[in-house]
């Protein structure tokens, strides 16, 4: 960072760099007229380059011997370091930057809005203890509204949920359209296998809810149909609700996904919702500015993965 902070960018916005390049060539062919083969340019072009470095440097960086140009101890000094500058700046633009999972040392953060943490972490952290085992996640929550400022600002190099496109400088992949069920304790509700609409509105309900709204990630929906339900309690969490309605006479509407993963689990009963509840779908979101990040584009394609093994 002192090295950033300690170049001088006026005086190098002066100096044209190309300059370096022309005087690397002249080190290496020890003729005007070669050095300018070599960079396929005139040689007037080539005695300009040369004079114009004579004068900035205030040198006359070679000297005529016989047929060869004989570098000063001055141009002995700078070479070493123009051909550093030079050779890096190749490797920097011609070398693509790789990655390697398998020896990375990393934590990548992910941002989630939805039922998607706790069914992509578990298979993520298998995958990660498998196959790149010097990389970490560190999983949070990231509200729809506020996924965008996050990966702006670095907090999150990655977002998973109901996520929409953001503006020019973030990118979006869809992943799934969601789907809902419902899930009850048989114990505490004696329900038939296929619920009706009024069955299902007269009950008492369980949602996750990441907003004000009890009605929770379904209120949009539930609007949409003119429909308002009992709702005892909400919670953030699918686990809560899992787990409310473990212990109490209620039934959660909940994610398909979450349910064929969980309720059997818990021992609880399952139906169709039998309302038509659309909901937003799952996406995968990320900032332009990482959209070509090797890490970044292979965690990407490891969640793409991952998550279709749940089609």
């Amino acid at each position: 960072m002192n090295e950033i902070a300690s170049i001088d960018h006026f005086n190098l916005w002066s100096f044209d760099l190309n300059l370096l390049v022309a005087f690397d060539a002249l080190m290496k062919e020890r003729s005007v007229t070669k050095a300018a083969v070599r960079l396929k340019i005139q040689q007037p072009a080539m005695s300009h380059n040369l004079a114009t470095l004579r004068t900035l440097l205030q040198d006359e960086l070679f000297v005529r011997v016989g047929q060869v140009m004989q570098p000063t101890h001055r141009a002995l000094n700078f070479a070493d370091a123009v051909e550093q500058i030079l050779s890096r700046t190749q490797q920097a633009i011609v070398t693509p930057t790789t990655f390697e999972p398998d020896r990375a040392e990393q934590i990548f953060r992910i941002g989630f809005s939805s039922e998607l943490e706790v069914l992509l972490v578990p298979r993520l952290a298998a995958m990660l203890n498998e196959t790149a085992p010097g990389i970490r996640v560190l999983a949070r929550s990231a509200d729809p509204q506020l996924v965008h400022k996050l990966l702006d600002d670095n907090v999150i190099d990655l977002g998973v949920g109901c996520y929409d496109d953001g503006n020019n400088r973030h990118r979006r992949s869809l992943l799934f359209e969601q789907s809902l069920m419902c899930c009850y304790n048989p114990n505490l509700l004696h329900l038939p296998r296929k619920l009706d609409r009024d069955t299902y509105i007269g009950l008492k309900h369980a949602l996750v809810s990441q907003k004000d709204a009890i009605e929770g990630c379904i209120d949009d929906a539930l609007k949409r149909i003119n429909v308002r339900l009992d709702v005892s309690v909400a919670a953030p969490e699918f686990l809560t609700v899992l787990t409310a309605v473990l212990e109490a006479p209620l039934i959660a509407t909940l994610p398909t996904r979450i349910i064929k993963r969980y309720a059997g689990l818990f021992g609880l009963a399952t139906a169709d919702a039998p309302l038509d509840l659309t909901v937003s779908p799952i996406s995968m979101v990320w900032s332009v500015a990482r959209d070509n990040d090797p890490a970044n584009r292979w965690m990407r394609s490891e969640v793409t993965r991952l998550v279709s093994a749940y089609n």
